[in-house]
C-alpha cells in the first residue's frame, strides 16, 4: 500500500502564531494540564533540549525567558479538521493519525496525478501557507512517517529501499512501548540495522507478541491498514461568557442557550446520541467531555438532562470563560407512535412542561398527594407529597 504522510511540525504553536503574529519573533511553549501537573504541549523550534510531555518546571530550567500560552485544544483539532477537509478533495482516504499528522493512501491515483511532484504540489495547495510542511512517500505508514520526518520543510522524500535508509536510525523511531525501548538498549541494541539482522524466532521470544512487529518494522515491513476518517455531520457552537464563573447555574444556562441554537437548525429529523462539551477554564487551558446517549435525543429537555447530570458530577476544574458544544452524532430517532386519545397526549405534553421546569429550577416543583396511612390519628402521617413523575 503506497502511503503519502503529511506532517505539520510543531502545529500547535503554528496555531497561536495564527492568532497572535507577534510569537514567531519571541520563543514560546504551549502547556497544558495534566492532573496537578504543567506540562509542555509543544514549543519554538529554536527551543532546544525540549520535548513534548515535559513538565513545564524541566523546561523553564533550561529556558527561563519564555512566553507561556495554554493549549486550546478544540481550536488545534478544528483548525485541523479543516486541513483535513481540504486533503480530502485530492485523495479519497485520509487518516487523520494525532494532531498535525495524517496519511493519504495513494493507490489508484496514478491516472489523476502523472508524477510523484504533481501529487505532492496538489497536496501543499490544500494545506495553508502558514503551517510548515514535510511530506514523505513509501509503502507503509511508518516507512512514509520516517521519510517525511527527515525531509526538508516544505520538501519531499520518496523512498524505494526502505533498509538502506533504516539501517542507521535510532531504535528510538520505533512506534512502541517504553518497556521495550529500554529493553532494546539493554541488549546493546542501538539501531533498526542492528535489529533487522537478527533472527525472528530468538528475537521474539525475548520481546514477546510486539518482538515480531518490532523486527517488521526494522525491515521496514508495515501491513498496519489506512483508517480512513468517517464522513458525519458536525455541529459546533459555542459562546463567549459575559465573565468569569464558577457557578453551575450560569453555565447551565449558557448551555441551554447553545442546546436552543443546535435545535434551531435543521435537523432533518435526526437526534442526538454524542456530544462533546467543552470549556476555556481562566488561567489553565482546555477541559472537555465526551457525552454518549442510548437512544438518539430528538428535543432540548433530553439533552439538557443528560448535560446537567454529567456537570453535577464532574465540573470544570476552574473559571469557565467559554462554552462549546460539538455534535458528532446525528442518527435518525426511533420511531414513537403518539396516542390516539388527545388527553393523553395532552397529559404527555404536560409532563415535558414539568420536567422542564425542575431542569430550570434545579428540583421537583409539582407534586401530587398520596394516601399513606389514612387510619392514623396524627395528620402528618395520613398524606405525604410526592414528586410527580
Amino acid at each position: 500500500m503506497k502511503v503519502l504522510c503529511v506532517l505539520l511540525p510543531h502545529f500547535p504553536l503554528q496555531c497561536e502564531v495564527q492568532r497572535q503574529p507577534a510569537l514567531q519573533t519571541c520563543p514560546a511553549l504551549v502547556t497544558y494540564v495534566a492532573g496537578s501537573q504543567r506540562l509542555v504541549l509543544d514549543y519554538s523550534p529554536e527551543l532546544d533540549g525540549l520535548q513534548p510531555g515535559m513538565t513545564l518546571q524541566q523546561a523553564v530550567s533550561r529556558h527561563g525567558d519564555v512566553q507561556l500560552m495554554p493549549a486550546d485544544m478544540q481550536y488545534y483539532w478544528h483548525t485541523f479538521n479543516r486541513i483535513l477537509d481540504s486533503l480530502e478533495t485530492k485523495s479519497p482516504l485520509v487518516e487523520g493519525a494525532d494532531l498535525g499528522s495524517a496519511y493519504l493512501g495513494l493507490d489508484g491515483l496514478q491516472s489523476i496525478y502523472r508524477s510523484n511532484a504533481a501529487l505532492v504540489n496538489a497536496v501543499k495547495e490544500a494545506i495553508p501557507d502558514t503551517f510548515t510542511v514535510q511530506l514523505g512517500i513509501a509503502e507503509g505508514k511508518f516507512v512514509a512517517y520516517l521519510a517525511a520526518l527527515f525531509s526538508p520543510l516544505g520538501e519531499y522524500r520518496t523512498l524505494g529501499d526502505a533498509c538502506s535508509f533504516l539501517k542507521d536510525l535510532s531504535c528510538d523511531v520505533l512506534p512502541v512501548s517504553l518497556e521495550s525501548r529500554q529493553k532494546l538498549r539493554n541488549f546493546g541494541l542501538r539501531t533498526l540495522g542492528q535489529v533487522a539482522v537478527l533472527p525472528l524466532g530468538p528475537f521474539q521470544s525475548q520481546f514477546g507478541p510486539e518482538g515480531r512487529r518490532i523486527w517488521a518494522l526494522a525491515r521496514g515491513q508495515d501491513n498496519t491498514p489506512l483508517y480512513p476518517r468517517r464522513s458525519e455531520e458536525v455541529i459546533e457552537e459555542s459562546a463567549m461568557l459575559l465573565s468569569v464563573t464558577v457557578s453551575l447555574e450560569a453555565i447551565l444556562v449558557a448551555v441551554e442557550s447553545l442546546v436552543l441554537r443546535v435545535f434551531s437548525r435543521d435537523l432533518k429529523g435526526k437526534g442526538v446520541t454524542s456530544l462533546v462539551l467543552w470549556a476555556s477554564i481562566w488561567g489553565s487551558g482546555h477541559w472537555e467531555r465526551s457525552i454518549k446517549f442510548k437512544e438518539p435525543a430528538m428535543n432540548t429537555q433530553k439533552v439538557l438532562s443528560r448535560i446537567k447530570q454529567v456537570l453535577e458530577n464532574s465540573p470544570p476544574p476552574g473559571p469557565v470563560e467559554e462554552l462549546g458544544l460539538k455534535l458528532t452524532g446525528l442518527r435518525p430517532g426511533t420511531g414513537r407512535q403518539r396516542n390516539l386519545f388527545s388527553e393523553v397526549r395532552t397529559r404527555d405534553q404536560l409532563m415535558d412542561d414539568i420536567k422542564q421546569l425542575e431542569f430550570r429550577l434545579g428540583g421537583p416543583q409539582v407534586f401530587r398527594i398520596k394516601e399513606v396511612e389514612p387510619w392514623s390519628r396524627i395528620p402528618e402521617r395520613r398524606q405525604v407529597l410526592t414528586p410527580v413523575q
